[in-house]
């Protein structure tokens, strides 16, 4: 892996909490750009899509460390690489606190306008479809566990980069159940739900198994 660099925007004194919807700002086009243009990927397996956390860094928030501890069950370190990607563009999860990914605070939940959500949509489709570009060699799989904007825009970019991904969970089925059964803040709940880690954990131990067959690593369950 290439060696870490600052890209520009990231001197002291320019890391204040950024509040407006990220993915307008030119310093999280700046990070982009340094990410997809100068930033060397060490080559996995597989690579782990995982929408961005209120919380950071990332690994820090409690859905993501339920998300981690699932996956740190099913494979080796070696055999992934985890991406985060949503509000904040796309980013390899070890640049997670390099500003402005750490320096950040927005919810897209909580927004209403359609103007900002088709915008988002539409950088955020971009900015997947370039990292799929970047990194077509890099992965010889790819999966995403996402929900509502993010999923949608993750798939887009799939699409828009000619670059497959191999599984995209929760399932539709599961989304669905949660929809009619569970009374939830947002419609399709979170990832962190027990239901869904459940499916997530399945299908990981499936796909592994289907891949690289049952006994590839013994201190999975």
């Amino acid at each position: 892996m290439g060696a870490y660099e600052d890209p520009p925007g990231s001197e002291t004194g320019q890391q204040n909490i950024l509040t407006d919807p990220p993915f307008y700002l030119k310093e999280f086009e700046t990070s982009y750009r340094y990410i997809i243009d100068r930033y060397e990927v060490a080559p996995r397996d597989i690579a782990i899509f995982l929408p961005c956390a209120v919380r950071k860094p990332y690994s820090t928030s409690p859905s993501h460390q339920l998300i981690r501890m699932v996956i740190s069950q099913v494979f080796d370190p070696s055999q992934y690489h985890i991406v985060v990607f949503g509000t904040c563009g796309i980013v390899p999860a070890e640049l997670e606190e390099m500003y402005p990914f750490a320096h950040y605070k927005y919810m897209l939940g909580k927004c209403k306008d359609k103007k900002v959500l088709e915008d988002f949509l539409r950088i955020e489709t971009g900015r997947v479809a370039g990292y799929l570009d970047k990194t077509r060699h890099v992965y010889q799989y790819r999966i995403g566990y996402c929900l509502g904007i993010f999923r949608e825009a993750f798939i887009r970019g799939s699409k828009e980069a000619g670059v497959p991904v191999d599984l995209v969970l929760p399932t539709r089925d599961m989304i669905n159940k949660i929809i009619e059964e569970e009374d939830c803040v947002f419609e399709e709940g979170s990832l962190s739900m027990e239901e869904y880690l459940g499916e997530f954990c399945d299908e990981l131990i499936r796909f592994r198994t289907a891949h690289y067959g049952a006994d590839r690593n013994s201190s999975s369950s």
